[in-house]
C-alpha cells in the first residue's frame, strides 16, 4: 500500500512539473566582452590618512572611481574601482586611547563611502614608515618600529568595535593590521620580532598575543564580515595554537561560510610574485620550540586550498621576479590569480609589474577576471501563469572569474509591470557560485495578490544590507550584452510573463 501511494504521488508530481514546464520559454544570451565595475572586486584605489591631520574621504571622488576609468601615475592602463583600501595611521594614539574626534572622522568616512557607492578594505596600523640604521636585518629596517603594545591595541579595538559594527554594510572586509610597520605583522616591537633584528622566530608568547588581537577583530565585526591576515601561518596558528604544524588541514566544504572563525579568515598577499616565496608570505616563522625555515610548497598549497572559500587580494611589490610574474607563456601571473582565487589587486602598486601585463597582453583578461564575472548562458522561464500559482524557472550561469563573491547577498527574480514589482527569492548562496557552471532549477509560488497583466522578467543581485539594497552601485551586473539597467541595478532577462485573472 505504501509503495502504491508513493508511486501515485510521484506520478502526479511529474504531471504537475511537466505541466509547468510545458509553458516554458527557452532563451539564450550573448556574453559581453566589456570591462565594467562590479561591487567588491577588481582593482582597488589606495587612500591613506594619518590621525592628525585627518584627510577625509570625498563622496565625489569615490563616485568617480567607478563612474569613469582611472589611470594611476605612470600606468599604461585604466581601471574602474568599486573598492578602496582605506589605511588609518594611528600614530597619534600609540600610547593613549583613540579620541572621540577620530572616531567621528571614521564614521564620516563610512558615510562618504556609502554616498560614493564604494566599499572599503579597512586597515589600522600605528606606523607606515621604516628607518635605517646599523641593525642586522638585510633590508636595513631597524627598531624601534613604532607599533603599540597588546594592551593598547586591544583597548583601541574595543573603541572601534561600535563604529565597525554600525558601518559593516560598506566594509568589504577588515585587514588584521595593528601589529608591526604597515600593519603587516612582521617588524614589531611587541609581538615577537621574527626578523634578524630579533630572535629570528615568533615565540609562543608572540603568537598567543597575536591570537588575542585577531580574536578581538573577529568579534568586533558581524558574523557576515571577514578578516584578512597577512600570511597563511597566522591563520594556522590562530586555529591550532602557537605550535600548530604548517601541514595543518584547512577548511572543508561544510565549514565554508558558516560564520565560524575558521570560515572568516582570509589573506592579503602584499608581495604577489615578488620572489619564490613572495618575500616571506609562504614561510615558516617558527615558535619557541622550532626554528624558522622555508615552507613555500606546503604553505602555498594551504593558501590555494583556503582561497576557494575566503577573500584573497593584495598587491605586487617588486618587479625583480620576472619573467615569473609576467603574462604567459613565460610568466605565471594569470595561473597564480586563478589558482589562488584572487578577488582584488592594487591599481597603483607595483605599476612596473602591472605595466608588464599590458605589454604582455594579459591585463585586459586580468581586469575582467578578478573576483567573480557571471555570464547568463540560458534560461527557461514561464510565459503564462496565474496568481497564487506555481511556476518553474531554470537559469544556467557561468562564473568565468577567478573567485566567487565572499560576502552574502540575495538572488531575486523580479516581475515588473510599470511601477509594480514582485520579488521572488531564489534559494541559493551566491558565495558558492564558484568558477564554473551554476544551475538554478527551482519551483516558485506566485503571490496570491499578484495583479493580472504583462510582467517583465529581471534578475536582481542586490547588497544584503537594507541600506544599500536599493542602490544600483552595490548590485551585481551580469556580463551579458544589452542586459544591464543602471538605474535599477537589475539584469534584463528579455522575457515576459502574462498573469491571467
Amino acid at each position: 500500500m505504501g509503495d502504491r501511494k508513493y508511486a501515485l504521488t510521484l506520478f502526479f508530481s511529474i504531471l504537475l512539473i511537466s505541466g509547468i514546464r510545458a509553458q516554458q520559454k527557452k532563451l539564450t544570451y550573448k556574453e559581453s566582452a566589456e570591462d565594467f565595475p562590479n561591487p567588491e572586486r577588481g582593482f582597488y584605489q589606495a587612500l591613506s590618512t594619518g590621525s592628525s591631520p585627518f584627510k577625509p574621504l570625498s563622496p565625489e571622488v569615490l563616485k568617480g572611481f567607478h563612474s569613469f576609468p582611472q589611470t594611476a601615475r605612470r600606468a599604461k592602463y585604466s581601471v574602474f574601482s568599486t573598492l578602496v583600501l582605506r589605511e588609518y595611521n594611528l600614530d597619534s594614539f600609540v600610547a593613549k586611547p583613540i579620541s572621540d574626534e577620530f572616531l567621528q572622522h571614521l564614521s564620516d568616512d563610512f558615510d562618504a563611502a556609502r554616498q560614493g557607492g564604494v566599499k572599503l578594505l579597512v586597515r589600522f596600523a600605528y606606523t607606515y614608515k621604516s628607518h635605517e640604521g646599523s641593525c642586522p636585518e638585510a633590508y636595513k629596517i631597524c627598531p624601534p618600529y613604532g607599533d603599540a603594545p597588546k594592551a593598547m591595541v586591544l583597548k583601541h579595538i574595543a573603541q572601534l568595535k561600535p563604529v565597525l559594527k554600525k558601518h559593516a554594510d560598506v566594509m568589504a572586509l577588515l585587514q588584521m593590521g595593528f601589529i608591526g610597520i604597515w600593519g603587516e605583522n612582521y617588524f614589531t616591537d611587541y609581538f615577537g620580532d621574527a626578523s634578524m633584528n630579533g630572535s629570528g622566530v615568533i615565540p609562543d608568547s608572540g603568537w598567543n598575543d597575536r591570537h588575542e588581537v585577531l580574536k578581538a577583530l573577529l568579534d568586533a565585526l558581524p558574523k557576515d564580515r571577514m578578516v584578512q591576515v597577512r600570511t597563511p601561518q597566522i591563520k594556522q596558528r590562530y586555529l591550532g595554537g602557537a605550535r600548530a604544524d604548517i601541514s595543518s588541514k584547512g577548511l572543508s566544504e561544510q565549514q565554508a561560510f558558516n560564520g565560524s572563525d575558521a570560515a572568516r579568515i582570509g589573506f592579503h598577499n602584499d608581495c604577489i610574485l615578488a620572489s619564490e616565496d613572495d618575500y616571506g608570505t609562504f614561510y615558516d616563522y617558527g615558535n619557541s620550540g622550532s626554528p624558522r625555515k622555508p615552507a613555500n610548497k606546503i604553505l602555498r598549497d594551504y593558501f590555494i586550498h583556503e582561497s576557494k572559500w575566503v577573500p584573497i587580494g593584495g598587491e605586487t611589490c617588486d618587479d625583480a621576479y620576472s619573467p615569473q610574474n609576467d603574462c604567459p607563456p613565460a610568466g605565471r601571473a594569470e595561473t597564480e590569480f586563478r589558482t589562488m582565487h584572487y578577488t582584488y589587486l592594487n591599481t597603483s602598486y607595483n605599476v612596473d609589474v602591472n605595466n608588464d601585463w599590458v605589454d604582455g597582453g594579459c591585463m585586459e583578461r586580468i581586469k575582467k577576471s578578478l573576483g567573480y564575472r557571471f555570464v547568463l548562458r540560458e534560461a527557461e522561464l514561464p510565459e503564462k501563469a496565474k496568481a497564487n500559482g506555481t511556476i518553474h524557472v531554470r537559469l544556467i550561469i557561468e562564473n568565468i572569474g577567478y573567485a566567487s563573491p565572499f560576502n552574502p547577498r540575495p538572488v531575486q527574480l523580479v516581475l515588473r509591470n510599470g511601477d509594480k514589482e514582485i520579488k521572488l527569492d531564489l534559494k541559493t548562496d551566491v558565495r558558492k557560485w564558484y568558477p564554473g557552471k551554476i544551475v538554478l532549477d527551482q519551483v516558485l509560488k506566485l503571490p496570491a495578490n499578484l495583479e493580472a497583466g504583462n510582467y517583465d522578467w529581471l534578475l536582481n543581485l542586490p547588497d544584503a544590507y537594507p541600506m544599500l539594497a536599493g542602490n544600483s552601485s552595490y548590485s551585481i551586473r551580469l556580463a551579458n550584452e544589452n542586459g544591464w539597467e543602471p538605474e535599477s541595478g537589475y539584469n534584463k532577462l528579455n522575457s515576459k510573463l502574462v498573469v491571467a485573472k
